[in-house]
């Protein structure tokens, strides 16, 4: 689950079966669409559960998806519940990927960064992990103070960045929309002394989190980057 997108002016496709997560599978799409996946090697850090990878994997038809998470328990389920050949799942840590140099030609990164206790460690696996002339898709949210840190630990790298735009307002339209389905889900699976908790942790209209992004506090932002020949 991530705080979704939604722009008036794009309308996406969507399977009966993911219209039940469209807003934040509009957000993958938003960060998908800007490069060619079709039969490329991709890798999601920070995968969660797996759905936005499925939906990648589905729509966009890459050679290989991999997705990779802190939690076990999140690459077991993705492996369990994700059938399509070449996505699989596995535990790693961010900060220090298991992975070969120069392995992947698209590397995703969506709502997940804000957590990583190392960030610049997080950036040196990314750049060492993707290909001479790869893709780096990257959205997430930080403070206003918070921005200035992270486009300086960027500026180490040789990347062009070819994609970059400020989507409060499209997080904001997501999560107005998605706020009754959020609200349902939250009285449904938490107990109710923990329901305030719970609507700020899903960003419904009015919680606290919802203000920051309305108010701009968080920036929430989109880099896409092609990692220099």
């Amino acid at each position: 689950m991530n705080y979704g997108y939604h722009d008036d002016n794009e309308f996406i496709e969507l399977a009966d079966q993911d219209e039940i997560n469209r807003y934040s599978i509009q957000l993958y799409h938003r960060l998908a669409k800007m490069t060619e996946i079709k039969d490329k090697n991709i890798l999601e850090i920070g995968c969660g559960r797996g759905g936005g990878l499925d939906y990648i994997a589905r729509t966009f038809k890459p050679a290989t998806a991999l997705g990779i998470d802190l939690d076990k328990r999140a690459a077991i389920f993705g492996n369990s519940h994700y059938k399509i050949s070449g996505l699989k799942f596995e535990q790693g840590n961010a900060q220090c990927l298991n992975l070969i140099d120069s392995s992947m030609d698209v590397i995703f990164n969506v709502e997940s960064s804000h957590r990583y206790l190392q960030f610049d460690k997080f950036m040196d696996e990314v750049y060492r992990v993707l290909k001479p002339g790869g893709y780096f898709l990257f959205t997430d949210f930080r403070t206003k103070e918070d921005m200035s840190l992270l486009n300086n630990s960027i500026s180490k790298y040789d990347y062009e960045i070819f994609d970059e735009q400020i989507i409060n307002n499209q997080v904001i339209n997501a999560l107005n929309l998605d706020t009754p389905r959020r609200e349902q889900l939250v009285k449904k699976l938490s107990p109710k002394i923990l329901h305030k908790t719970a609507m700020n942790f899903a960003g419904t209209n009015g919680s606290e989190t919802w203000n920051k992004i309305l108010t701009g506090y968080y920036v929430y932002f989109i880099y896409c980057f092609r990692k220099e020949l």
